[in-house]
């Protein structure tokens, strides 16, 4: 008999990093979920970007059954199928030449960082080091990646930080232009700030990274965690910008809910990382390898990548609808099915209370910092969970502003 399980026992047995939400999911299916309680919720959080088919595809639990039945893990003495088929797939769908697969964004983060230092060291010498980020950035967990990221408060606590690493104004060109020198040997940027505040780069910006990093010889690192898989109703946010990054890194959404990151790289790059300067126990084990290459044929279509840009239509419009009638956001930015709605200052620092009252209506959304509510829904959501889901989200917004005014 399995034991039985409250939301209380995470408080007991867990370590304080999360705090989760009051209920337990327990099943879900397609862009629907449902708690220890029996309770229905309609899922715009997507797993935080990660269910791009959303809960329990068909296809995805095909891809994955077929191949535990065959080979789950040998460790990278050996190579296997399936990781084999996906780097094909990506080389074949984008600008790489070469793939390192690992487990997750920040580790496909760290990579990326690694191989830029490298690539700085074997060809101009120690002194070319300097990383320039952005502030408000996130790039991951680890070391490394949480001091790239540019938000003190998930790196004050762990000091003394790794040296080297810059942060300018994010799409404030002339911000980084201050920093980016002969000696930087690498830009890292989010073509959309996710956790930053849903918050899009401009055209412009990009470009002039780009233009900077080839003047300075350094690498430009496209964060595309978060933005990736479709995201933006292009495979790669890259694409919609027409800017060609150097390294790539991505994570979430390629494996649709099985955890999965990646490197994309040219083949001059890559030939610096010879066998030994890095690795990964898990990274592309051949049940991870099977469940990417299926999420990624499903994606990689132009109909199902329009149906992102129409999807992202059907929140823009309903979620102005309802600001029309309780004025509570400022804004509503994002590209595709990663949006923001930006609080206005009468709500300013209570995204968690529009996150938790939601919840309570039966629609679970995230944050994006103190003040932007996120939405981050499965690419293939239906019209009719959208409506009923911001239906539900209408009315949280409707107790909180009752709340306000009462």
């Amino acid at each position: 008999m399995s034991l039985q399980v409250t939301r209380h026992d995470f408080d007991q047995w867990m370590m304080p990093v999360y705090a989760p939400a009051t209920f337990i999911p327990v099943r879900a299916e397609g862009s629907r979920l449902w708690d220890q309680q029996g309770k229905e919720y309609i899922d715009f959080a997507g797993g935080i970007a990660v269910n791009a088919l959303g809960h329990a595809h068909p296809a995805l639990q095909q891809a994955l059954t077929e191949q535990a039945a065959k080979l789950w893990h040998t460790g990278n003495g050996y190579t296997n199928e399936p990781v084999l088929r996906l780097a094909k797939q990506l080389i074949d769908a984008t600008f790489a030449d070469r793939v390192f697969f690992c487990n997750s964004g920040a580790e496909a983060n760290e990579a990326a960082l690694k191989l830029a230092r490298k690539v700085a060291h074997d060809r101009f010498g120690d002194q070319k080091s300097g990383i320039v980020a952005f502030t408000n950035a996130f790039h991951g967990r680890t070391l490394f990646t949480v001091s790239a990221g540019g938000q003190p408060a998930y790196s004050r606590d762990f000091a003394p930080l790794p040296p080297a690493i810059q942060h300018a104004q994010f799409n404030h060109l002339e911000s980084a232009a201050a920093l980016i020198n002969d000696s930087t040997c690498a830009v890292i940027v989010e073509p959309i700030q996710g956790e930053g505040g849903v918050l899009p780069a401009d055209a412009a910006f990009l470009r002039g990274l780009r233009e900077l990093c080839d003047r300075h010889q350094a690498l430009l690192i496209f964060d595309e965690v978060q933005s990736g898989v479709g995201r933006t109703g292009s495979l790669y946010a890259y694409m919609h910008y027409g800017v060609t990054p150097d390294v790539l890194s991505t994570a979430k959404a390629l494996g649709g809910g099985f955890p999965i990151g990646a490197m994309l790289t040219r083949e001059d790059l890559a030939q610096v990382m010879g066998v030994g300067t890095h690795g990964t126990t898990y990274g592309g084990n051949p049940l991870a390898g099977a469940v990417a290459g299926k999420v990624l044929e499903l994606v990689n279509q132009p109909a199902f990548l329009a149906g992102v840009t129409e999807r992202h239509q059907w929140f823009v419009d309903r979620l102005q609808a309802i600001n029309q009638r309780l004025p509570v956001f400022k804004t509503i930015r994002g590209l595709g099915l990663l949006i923001g709605a930006v609080l206005n200052d009468d709500f300013a620092g209570k995204a968690k209370q529009f996150n938790l009252t939601a919840a309570e209506e039966g629609v679970m959304v995230l944050i994006a910092g103190a003040s932007v509510v996120r939405f981050a829904p499965a690419l293939n959501i239906s019209q009719e969970e959208v409506q009923q889901g911001l239906a539900r989200f209408e009315r949280a917004c409707e107790r909180i502003l009752r709340g306000a005014t009462s």
